[in-house]
């Protein structure tokens, strides 16, 4: 179905890591997005620093005081990171227990959305921590966005499926380049992500450059760089604006902003699918 679109906000969160939080940071998030008003909010992975049902609890309490509707999706950190047998038998046992399903699904006026798992529990890799996705998944939720006209179109999962040039640290996706021309070429706007603890916006190399990689920033005392912080996304029919804001120790304030050009419309020349 085919919805006109509207101005749509969206907050995007990450990388919370309770157990090493920033409480302070944490708190006034709650308040700054709650201005912002939100039509929807993504939160995109590591919630919990080593997965514990102390921290999924201090968790589930925080984004129940988030604004809804929300879409969220769970990070490497989310499992028994150091129970390797939990980690191995059942990843995500508690993840759905005290969050909810790991691969989520929104559709609203203005926005389509889709979330799935990137993270794993073991792996034959000595890196656990970095990302895989199925590309049936990924074909599966492509073909949903696609078919949602000019709504906002968005995919989240917590690895960023490209490799973001000068960052320390690196998803390793399996198949992220596949994901992302199959996202491209469904013609979604935004890839949402998390993991690097460093706030991006970036387009894919493939497809015609309309579909953007971007990233959030953490509220975790693990920062790499940028102070912890969330962003916000703005979108009209033309335009996104991607806002970084950066974690002063009494409030946020702009660290960075984009501005991403939409694909255009049939009418101005874009593709009739559009």
């Amino acid at each position: 179905m085919n919805v006109q679109p509207r101005r749509v906000r969206l907050a995007h969160l990450s990388d919370i890591h309770f157990g090493v939080e920033d409480v302070a940071a944490c708190e006034a998030a709650i308040g700054a997005v709650a201005d912002f008003a939100p039509d929807l909010v993504v939160v995109t992975g590591d919630l919990t620093r080593n997965g514990l049902p102390r921290e999924f609890r201090a968790a589930r309490a925080w984004l129940d005081r988030l604004p809804g509707p929300r879409l969220v999706t769970p990070g490497n950190h989310d499992t028994p990171y150091w129970n390797l047998v939990l980690r191995t038998l059942v990843p995500f046992n508690r993840y759905r227990r005290f969050i909810g399903p790991s691969h989520q699904a929104v559709d609203m006026e203005g926005v389509a959305a889709r979330a799935i798992n990137s993270a794993r529990g073991p792996q034959p890799r000595l890196n656990w921590s970095k990302g895989a996705v199925r590309l049936k998944r990924v074909r599966e939720a492509g073909a949903e966005l696609a078919a949602a006209g000019r709504r906002l179109k968005l995919f989240a999962c917590h690895h960023p499926l490209r490799e973001i040039e000068g960052e320390r640290v690196a998803g390793g996706v399996r198949r992220g380049a596949a994901a992302g021309a199959i996202l491209a070429a469904a013609e979604v706007d935004l890839i949402l992500t998390g993991h690097l603890h460093h706030p991006f916006a970036v387009p894919l190399p493939c497809g015609d450059g309309r579909t953007y990689a971007v990233g959030a920033g953490t509220l975790s005392l693990r920062t790499r760089g940028p102070p912890a912080g969330f962003s916000t996304i703005e979108a009209d029919e033309a335009q996104m604006t991607v806002i970084a804001h950066g974690w002063t120790g009494s409030h946020f304030e702009p660290y960075r902003t984009w501005g991403l050009p939409r694909r255009p419309t049939s009418a101005d020349g874009g593709s009739p699918g559009s």
